[in-house]
């Protein structure tokens, strides 16, 4: 046995783990030195293992993050020092690798080019000496003399570029370009554009920013490396076969528009879906039916790519790397629940009101109108997607509320409080929210969800405070969470040019979300404590998925008498009620059903943990389950009136029948009764195919 002197403490590994990985990250910025030389094969590998690297980083900060000093199985001098000076240096590390990938990323679209063997020579340097800054700590100076050769050697290649520019004398074919990506204009005098449109360059700037006029005579500074040679036969290059779907080149705008960079998130053919598939939006738009700031909608979009941005994906427990234990769900022997783990991220977000909401045209007929709201850090959605129906009155049809708290009968896709929980260590992290209409163009009959603006209220200063609990009234945004500086209804602010009293006016006028940010108090705080650390989701039923997470603690951890054995385990509740987080109007059943049981209970009843759990599953068999075997109930659709109305209504007798004959077992047998073939996902709960192995 080992002895006590050779245990080692959480964070003497993750202070060992730090080491190992600036030693790879040391290594890894040293051959990626030449990679000026390297073909596009090795080069891509080499992004790639910069990922990969920087995942590593990213995840022993995290790790590091939630270390506690009673953790320890020995005291630790300086413990806090230690711990905050680590996850400096990690940030770090990150940081360096995040830069290398950018430029590797850009390197790989530039290589593609076309482009004379002397302009090649340039962008080479350039990204040799960006690799170089990126590395500022961790390679050597180079040599005087070394500079100096390379500093001639630019110059040289500088004077022949110049040369090869100014023989081009008034042939205008040469001076034409295509551009690579979409650009905004940064600064005033300069000129925004869009992909593959064709630019004419008046001025070559030694600093990378040239002079260029476009098809309507508009002139202003452009980035170089957003430019492409426009050949004589009036074709630009196209895209290499080694250019995949998902690897759709877009402008940064956030790094101050001087580059291009490839997507590689993994639900960025979304975003380009919502992007491109304009077709029906054009001509919507054209008719006047919609705003020109009203898009696709990319977290509906996101929705339909599978379940990883789906409840009931982030409902179930999350496997370590190991696969061998469950990363946020562990066993407390002395209160003989599962463990509460505190998150960085754990609030109440209320939803009050959206003002001056563009009202759509004749022309489309609005089935719903409704707020979906997400953990985004400026480029990957960090949970799952929540949607929030809003309610309008015909005479006020550009204001939408929300109900702040849902109590009784009213449904919880109405309720504007909603519980919001993440470990995630992003300092730019905030929640994203796209106020959305679905809606059927009466022409076609074709069914679509467009976004009327989005807003994101960031959780943490530059600092890292978390922003203070209060109401915020967020302006929206047009265009995709992805596109800058686009306005919902453009026509508000050409009115607003007028004067200083009319700029105040249109500001007034332009539509707002009024949301307010909640502290927790003691009781909320137990509650969401014991949720998943990442989950998004209405306080009127958080009750109801505590004990979905006992039940599930009961079954994993307590009653599982081998932790190796993975078999299937029989228990409906398991299988079936993530199901519950799709379906709102059956949530409302199993709500509805638990409060009127619960009023019929005694105090000492309430306060006994064990027999509340028993009576909860008493319940649940004799409400939802049977309803969601059911064939008689219709399949759930969004935002379709008559299938709605048809499911609440047969819920409702369902449970009046269920009350009158003290429960759902004559229904289970009755011959009227039709549902669904058997099977064993019904009952067979089966852990390792459901668990999270890893966080999107």
């Amino acid at each position: 046995m080992m002895g006590r002197r050779g245990r080692t403490g959480p964070l003497q590994n993750a202070l060992r783990r730090g080491r190992e990985l600036r030693e790879q990250v040391s290594a890894l910025l040293q051959e990626s030195k030449e990679a000026g030389t390297m073909d596009l094969d090795k080069k891509k590998n080499l992004g790639q293992r910069c990922l990969e690297l920087k995942k590593s980083v990213d995840e022993n900060a995290f790790t590091l993050q939630n270390l506690k000093k009673s953790d320890e199985p020995a005291p630790v001098g300086n413990y806090y020092q230690r711990k905050e000076e680590e996850e400096k240096q990690l940030l770090k590390l990150s940081q360096q690798l995040e830069k290398l990938a950018s430029i590797l990323s850009r390197e790989n679209v530039m290589k593609g080019s076309i482009v004379d063997e002397k302009r090649k020579a340039s962008p080479k340097i350039k990204q040799e000496k960006e690799i170089e800054e990126a590395d500022d700590e961790e390679c050597d100076e180079e040599s005087t003399e070394d500079e100096e050769e390379e500093e001639e050697e630019e110059e040289e290649e500088e004077e022949d570029y110049d040369d090869g520019e100014s023989k081009l004398g008034d042939d205008s074919t040469m001076k034409h370009f295509t551009t690579l990506g979409d650009f905004t204009a940064q600064q005033e005098g300069d000129l925004t554009f869009k992909a593959s449109e064709l630019l004419i360059i008046i001025d070559k700037k030694p600093d990378g920013w040239w002079l260029a006029k476009n098809s309507k005579g508009e002139s202003g500074l452009v980035p170089k490396t957003y430019l492409m040679i426009y050949d004589q036969e009036g074709v630009g290059q196209e895209p290499s076969d080694e250019e995949t779907e998902e690897d759709i080149e877009v402008a940064d705008e956030t790094a101050g528009g001087a580059e291009i960079l490839k997507r590689t998130d993994s639900h960025w053919s979304a975003v380009k879906k919502a992007i491109t598939e304009n077709n029906t939006l054009d001509a919507l738009t054209t008719m006047g039916a919609v705003p020109a700031g009203f898009r696709p909608s990319t977290l509906a979009q996101l929705l339909e790519e599978g379940v990883q941005f789906r409840a009931r994906y982030f409902l179930q427990p999350e496997l370590t790397p190991s696969n061998l234990a469950f990363r946020d769900l562990v066993w407390n022997p002395e209160k003989g629940t599962i463990q509460a783990r505190p998150t960085r991220i754990s609030l109440i977000l209320t939803l009050w009101n959206c003002k001056a909401i563009p009202f759509p045209g004749l022309s489309i007929q609005v089935l719903s109108r409704h707020v979906r709201l997400c953990l985004f850090d400026g480029n990957r959605v960090l949970s799952n997607i929540h949607t929030v129906r809003a309610t309008w009155h015909p005479k006020n049809p550009k204001t939408w509320t929300f109900s702040p708290r849902v109590t009784g009968i009213l449904p919880c896709l109405l309720d504007g409080d909603c519980f919001v929980r993440s470990n995630s260590p992003s300092p730019d992290i905030g929640i994203l929210l796209e106020l959305e209409i679905t809606y059927i163009r009466n022409s076609t009959g074709e069914r679509g969800e467009l976004s009327c603006g989005w807003a994101f209220l960031k959780l943490f200063d530059s600092s890292g405070i978390p922003v203070p609990s209060k109401t915020y009234e967020l302006l929206l945004n047009g265009g995709t969470p992805y596109e800058k500086g686009v306005e919902v209804d453009p026509s508000i602010s050409r009115k607003a040019n007028i004067g200083v009293f009319h700029q105040m006016v249109a500001l007034r006028k332009q539509p707002q979300l009024l949301v307010k940010l909640r502290s927790l108090n003691t009781r909320s705080k137990d509650i969401l404590n014991l949720l998943p650390e990442v989950l998004i989701g209405s306080m009127c039923y958080i009750h109801l998925l505590l004990f979905y997470r006992q039940i599930l603690g009961d079954a994993l951890l307590k009653d599982r008498l081998n932790m190796q054995n993975a078999d299937l385990i029989s228990n409906p509740i398991l299988s079936t009620f993530p199901k519950l987080m799709e379906q709102p109007d059956v949530m409302d059943a199993l709500r509805s059903a638990w409060a009127e049981k619960e009023s019929t209970l005694k105090r000492s009843e309430k306060r006994d943990r064990e027999f509340l759990k028993s009576v909860f599953t008493l319940v649940y068999h004799d409400s939802v389950f049977p309803l969601l075997q059911s064939l008689l109930l219709p399949e759930y659709r969004w935002a379709e009136e008559e299938s709605e109305g048809t499911r609440w209504r047969m819920i409702a007798d369902f449970l009046k029948q269920n009350r009158e004959k003290d429960g759902a077992l004559s229904s289970l047998l009755s011959s009227e009764s039709l549902h669904k073939a058997f099977d064993i996902t019904e009952i067979a709960y089966d852990f390792l195919g459901k668990a999270q192995k890893n966080s999107p």
